[in-house]
């Protein structure tokens, strides 16, 4: 995970200096995923055993096989996130099979909101969420450090005033 602006980091200005997300992201879609797991498998083996036989008990293991191969994906999911700023705009790179990769113009962006719901601030985290005039746009970044998340979102809110105001 590269840090630091492009005058620390010696980058060209050309080429944008990626961030990555907090490990504390993993943690929690892990851990959601480790709670929904135990109450499927629950779900699936106790009334088939109670009421089927206890042969039947076996489908409750569907589910940890299931998330023992997830567990692996949202490892592979969380390294892919990143975003990098540039001069003129914003850019967010996600996804491992199908790359998804969304450049948001300063002067475009309408809204910048800083998000945190109760599980994400007990890890300390927080989401910003970018609202253009297009519907469709799709610029969130989640799993930032609340500090991040607000530094980003002030220099996002200044730079979209000074761009659209050239408009």
């Amino acid at each position: 995970m590269e840090t630091g602006s492009l005058e620390e980091t010696g980058a060209p200005a050309d080429r944008p200096v990626w961030r990555g997300l907090r490990p504390g992201l993993l943690r929690v879609r892990r851990l959601l995923l480790v709670v929904w797991t135990g109450v499927l498998a629950i779900a699936a083996g106790l009334p088939l055993g109670l009421l089927v036989g206890p042969a039947w008990a076996v489908w409750a293991l569907l589910p940890p096989v299931a998330a023992a191969w997830c567990w692996r994906l949202l490892g592979r999911n969380w390294r892919s996130w990143r975003y990098a700023e540039r001069a003129d705009d914003l850019l967010i790179c996600r996804g491992v099979l199908w790359r998804e990769e969304t450049v948001v113009p300063y002067g475009r962006m309408q809204l910048v909101e800083v998000t945190s719901g109760p599980l994400e601030r007990r890890f300390e985290l927080a989401t910003v969420q970018l609202h253009t005039a297009a519907a469709a746009t799709d610029a969130t970044i989640p799993g930032l450090d609340p500090a991040e998340a607000e530094r980003l979102r002030d220099r996002l809110t200044e730079l979209g005033q000074a761009r659209s105001a050239g408009l």
